[in-house]
């Protein structure tokens, strides 16, 4: 059982708690439906720099075993000595991308099949407001479980949609997935804006249009940024930005300048700006 947050532990800032819990079965059955429908050559398709649809697949697989303890699989990985979080997590992915190497599509689908079974089964049970694992983009270290599990959900989301465009097949305009995928993401604003110098109270909105959007509102307090105060007023500053290069920014699918460049900016350009570096990923 994982422990309650302490109460002095105050996350507030985070905003609202999101809850992803029934999302997973219909993740894992839509990632399968995806990898049924490949075409051979597909696999050896480049889904992201450095990896294949192949090697993304094995590498979802490698993220299901480790939400499962890696019980059953005989990869025990471990921190090296000094080594920083990001290091271990490119580390480890690259390992075990490397050990399923020569496995064929059908055993990875398979595979992932019966893990992704078992991660869906565990979630669906787990105490929201209990202490999950730390979030390192969202600056919360320990994080509540929600933001735990969301945060997981968008790594399977965003997974598949990087083998859907691999294989010319776009993303998946699925709007509760996508609004539950974007709401998280967004909870990286008070640690995206961490250094950004503003008053007491100014405020600054992001908005995403379409079916899935959402509109987010961070506010400059005395000790942070926060997603807890209520909206007041005009914004500072406003980004407005289509879906597709929402998820892809928070992803580091383009960059931000490139974001710059397709958002509707009002206000402080200095503050927008700052809002387009969010990174909703270990990157």
């Amino acid at each position: 059982m994982s422990p309650q947050l302490d109460d002095a532990s105050d996350l507030s800032w985070l905003g609202k708690p999101i809850d992803a819990r029934l999302l997973f079965a219909s993740e894992l059955a839509s990632l399968l439906d995806v990898l049924r429908a490949l075409r051979p050559a597909e696999w050896s398709r480049t889904a992201v720099p450095g990896w294949s649809v192949h090697d993304l697949a094995a590498h979802i697989l490698g993220d299901y075993h480790g939400r499962l303890g890696w019980r059953a699989t005989g990869f025990q990985p471990a921190f090296a000595p000094g080594e920083r979080l990001e290091a271990f997590v490119h580390r480890v992915n690259q390992h075990w991308v490397d050990l399923h190497a020569d496995h064929s599509p059908d055993a990875l689908i398979t595979a992932l099949e019966q893990a992704g079974a078992q991660v869906s089964r565990h979630f669906e049970t787990v105490d929201l407001e209990t202490t999950g694992l730390g979030v390192s983009w969202a600056g919360a270290d320990p994080a509540p479980q929600w933001l735990d599990i969301a945060r997981e959900f968008t790594e399977y989301w965003t997974h598949r949609q990087q083998i859907r465009h691999a294989t010319d097949r776009g993303t998946d305009p699925e709007p509760r997935p996508l609004s539950t995928v974007l709401d998280t993401f967004m909870r990286a604003l008070p640690h995206t804006l961490r250094d950004v110098s503003a008053a007491v109270g100014t405020q600054v909105q992001v908005a995403v249009d379409g079916p899935g959007g959402g509109t987010w509102t961070v506010t400059a307090t005395a000790d942070r940024w926060s997603l807890a105060e209520a909206p007041s007023g005009r914004p500072t500053a406003s980004v407005k930005l289509d879906p597709e290069t929402a998820w892809r920014l928070c992803t580091r699918g383009i960059d931000p300048s490139t974001a710059l460049t397709l958002a509707r900016i009002h206000g402080e350009r200095r503050l927008a700006q700052a809002v387009c570096r969010i990174v909703s990923i270990v990157y």
